[in-house]
């Protein structure tokens, strides 16, 4: 029996993807975003861009899939971010 190597990408892929799906649920029921980086959010989604675009260059179906579902409550998360920094800053204006 052999061993197939791609199966840990998927798993690590699955890990990593299915990870950012509960920090996304807390925002979508409360909309508090105000305990999340804004920097740390933007440097991670960036980064979670480049691997998804590196998985395409490749090609890496284990990268592509796990990125491209990372990327979907990432964004998300970051634009939710923003919107709530540009909220409160007109607001105290």
């Amino acid at each position: 029996m052999t061993f197939d190597i791609v199966i840990i990408g998927y798993i690590a892929g699955l890990c990593t993807a299915l990870a950012q799906f509960p920090q996304a649920r807390k925002v979508i029921k409360t909309g508090d975003t105000q305990s999340i980086s804004l920097g740390m959010y933007s440097i991670m989604t960036l980064g979670i861009f480049c691997w998804f675009l590196y998985g395409i260059l490749l090609p890496n179906v284990p990268m592509i899939l796990a990125n491209g579902v990372c990327l979907i409550p990432s964004i998300y998360i970051l634009s939710i971010t923003i919107r709530n920094i540009y909220k409160s800053k007109k607001l105290s204006v």
